[in-house]
């Protein structure tokens, strides 16, 4: 299996064009009316709309055009395989529950990976117009024509840390729920919501930890390169590679890291 160079300095660009264009798909449906469809069965809800659909069918159509022997996963289309090593991970709208709710807290993800090895990851939400990127070139966060670095914030413990996950219902099993718990005991705030746009408020330096389970891989795999490039660190329960989704902690710095992940090994 060959691999092609992939140069991210006129790829980025080009991405977030992509983005931007797929954006306008979105804000066409966003606080209208729209048929909501239900991915699950016996009771549970995961939504999904004509938007979601649309979107990564035109991110799936343009990417296959300009980078033909690139796999894509998406979380609707599944997966459509290459003959590289190189892969588009693409989630269209992550917090679709937000986006049929008129909340700004959805957003549109986009990664890069080479077998396991993550390359860029970015997430534009375009009711807001703001786009993150992270890479092997550093974090950050275009607004317009403005462009900020992205840094988390590095002396933060547990004690005094701001804590984000979209809602407990998220966690699988009482075990992985009282996990969470003890977490949220120990922090100063906590608060439910914000779906991809906390992870990137990490990123920021405005929240210090965002725990969550049942993530599929597409949900995290984009978020990851943007908390890593900005100072922070994101893995599974076990402190190992978050990239296949499930219980996932992302923190702020590497102390504060390992104070959660003591608390969750708690007894």
């Amino acid at each position: 299996m060959t691999t092609p160079k992939i140069d991210l300095t006129n790829v980025l660009p080009f991405c977030r064009e992509l983005l931007e264009e797929a954006g306008e798909i979105a804000l066409s449906y966003f606080r209208r009316e729209l048929a909501v469809d239900n991915k699950l069965e016996e009771g549970r809800f995961d939504p999904v709309t004509r938007a979601d659909r649309e979107v990564e069918a035109f991110l799936r159509k343009a990417l296959h055009k300009h980078f033909p022997d690139c796999a894509v996963i998406g979380e609707e289309g599944g997966v459509t395989p290459g003959t590289s090593e190189l892969s588009w991970v693409i989630d269209p709208i992550d917090g679709t529950k937000a986006f049929i709710s008129g909340l700004p807290t959805w957003g549109m993800l986009l990664g890069l990976k080479q077998g396991r090895q993550l390359l860029a990851g970015m997430m534009y939400q375009p009711f807001t117009g703001e786009y993150f990127v992270g890479s092997t070139a550093g974090a950050f966060l275009h607004h317009g024509e403005q462009r900020r670095v992205l840094q988390t914030r590095q002396g933060t413990s547990l004690a005094e840390a701001i804590l984000y996950c979209t809602h407990e219902s998220m966690f699988d099993g009482p075990e992985n729920l009282a996990a969470f718990r003890r977490v949220a005991d120990r922090v100063r705030l906590q608060r439910f919501g914000g779906d991809c746009y906390a992870y990137c408020m990490l990123a920021l330096g405005r929240i210090d930890l965002v725990v969550e389970d049942t993530l599929q891989p597409y949900d995290i795999m984009p978020l990851i390169p943007i908390i890593e490039a900005a100072g922070g660190v994101v893995t599974d329960i076990n402190g190992g590679p978050a990239d296949e989704g499930g219980f996932v902690v992302a923190a702020a710095n590497a102390a504060l890291h390992r104070e959660v992940l003591d608390v969750i090994r708690e007894k």
